[in-house]
């Protein structure tokens, strides 16, 4: 009860806020995936809930279920805080010069770490869950505990399940972070460090973006964070050009804002040269200013800040709602390459899933039944998680570079993990050696 107030307190306070954001961005980009974007408040919501969820299967099971779960969460609980606060100390270590150029540095830090902590959880929880599973079952096997739960009749697959379904509630908090949060907080972050230390919160900087059908191309020097909200674009160049493709005008703005009601552009302390080639007596005549009167609005004109930025986005940092939306605005773009965004959007879905392989995999390397310890299994972990590390990194290089579909290559760490941390149980729930099989598969 104490965990649904919290939650529904927590999702009362984020959910409105989160909506508001959704509305904010849909009024400027009308063009973005409406359902995807109205999904973030509801799924911010559920992410408060799950601790309630683990409660309510923690008051559901036995006593003995009830110990274990104890076990393995105290365990998660301090191996996650002593990553987090390895990862804290040494950011802060980097980035307290930034923080210190700043006025507000108090505020900044708060929102900083704010935002970076979806993207810190999602990394390290999977470690977390590793070293709670080799802390907790090492525990109970030396104290012959794990022995005495098996001959009251559990098996070795019953044994782990209260552990397996509590990493299944913490793979459950990643994939919810992972629909928007994480990766936002990516660039929000760096963000922050740019207003830090040099007064200006920027999305993206020196973007450019080629307009054939009208044939015009934009040169953006800075993106506002809040673009969205109507915050002008700073230091623009749009060179337009004839249907023949020569150049025909430059125009040279300090600030371009796209108003949401009528879709107009408004250029301020404007420069426009007349750039066509023009022959004179000793060759090519230099450019020709066309005078301007104050602030220059176009009407009509197709793009939008959403679609000029869409160059400067990258992949690692949008959420599933921008990457479904930069796949359909850029469907029928041959420009640019879309097997990156689409390969980032299935690993979106199959990242959490590595918090259950983890678990499955950790499982029977931390079970011990002879008297040599526990360091043996506590090293192969290690080395079998380095090696997913590895795979991982791989795997997501092939699918954006085209020589794997990208739902494989987003998918393939979670399958072989899960595949190896199965033949790893099998081989426990029978009794044989886990070590003479794998000295098998490594060439000697």
């Amino acid at each position: 009860m104490i965990l649904a107030l919290a939650g529904a307190v927590l999702a009362a306070i984020l959910a409105p806020m989160e909506a508001e954001d959704v509305r904010q961005h849909l009024a400027g980009f009308p063009d973005a995936h409406a359902h995807a974007h109205q999904l973030r408040p509801v799924i911010l919501g559920m992410i408060c809930f799950i601790p309630m969820l683990a409660a309510i299967y923690y008051g559901l099971v036995g006593s003995l279920d009830r110990y274990l779960i104890r076990h393995f969460i105290g365990a998660f609980a301090i191996c996650f805080g002593a990553l987090y606060s390895i990862w804290l100390i040494s950011d802060l270590t980097d980035n307290i010069s930034d923080f210190r150029e700043s006025d507000e540095s108090l505020t900044l830090m708060g929102k900083y770490y704010l935002a970076a902590f979806p993207q810190v959880f999602v990394q390290f929880a999977p470690f977390g869950l590793l070293l709670a599973m080799l802390w907790s079952l090492g525990k109970l096997s030396q104290g012959q505990e794990i022995v005495s739960i098996i001959q009251t009749g559990r098996g070795v697959a019953r044994l782990i399940l209260p552990m397996v379904v509590m990493g299944g509630m913490v793979g459950l908090i990643c994939l919810g972070f992972n629909y928007q949060w994480a990766p936002w907080g990516i660039s929000f972050q760096k963000a922050i460090l740019e207003k830090a230390s040099e007064g200006s919160l920027s999305k993206a900087r020196n973007v450019v973006y080629p307009e054939d059908d009208e044939n015009r191309h934009w040169y953006i020097g800075g993106f506002p964070y809040d673009y969205h909200q109507g915050e002008p674009l700073q230091n623009v160049i749009i060179r337009s050009f004839t249907p023949e493709g020569k150049p025909k005008l430059r125009l040279e703005a300090e600030t371009a804002q796209w108003n949401r009601e009528n879709g107009d552009w408004v250029f301020r302390h404007v420069l426009m040269h007349d750039v066509s080639a023009r022959l004179g007596p000793d060759g090519p005549l230099s450019p020709k200013r066309i005078p301007t009167d104050g602030p220059m609005t176009f009407k009509g004109w197709p793009e939008t800040p959403w679609k000029l930025i869409k160059p400067a986005l990258k992949a690692e940092h949008l959420g599933v709602p921008g990457l479904y939306s930069w796949l359909l605005e850029n469907e029928d773009m041959e420009w640019t390459s879309k097997k990156q965004f689409l390969t980032q959007w299935h690993y979106r879905w199959a990242q959490p899933g590595i918090c259950l392989a983890i678990v499955l995999l950790a499982a029977p390397l931390g079970i011990v039944f002879s008297r040599r310890g526990t360091a043996g299994g506590i090293a192969l972990a290690v080395f079998l998680c380095a090696g997913m590390m590895f795979s991982s990194t791989v795997f997501l290089a092939l699918g954006e570079s085209g020589y794997l579909r990208p739902a494989w290559a987003a998918w393939g760490t979670n399958i072989i993990t899960t595949v190896v941390a199965l033949i790893l149980i099998q081989r426990r729930l029978v009794g044989r050696p886990i070590y003479q099989t794998l000295r098998k598969l490594l060439p000697l």
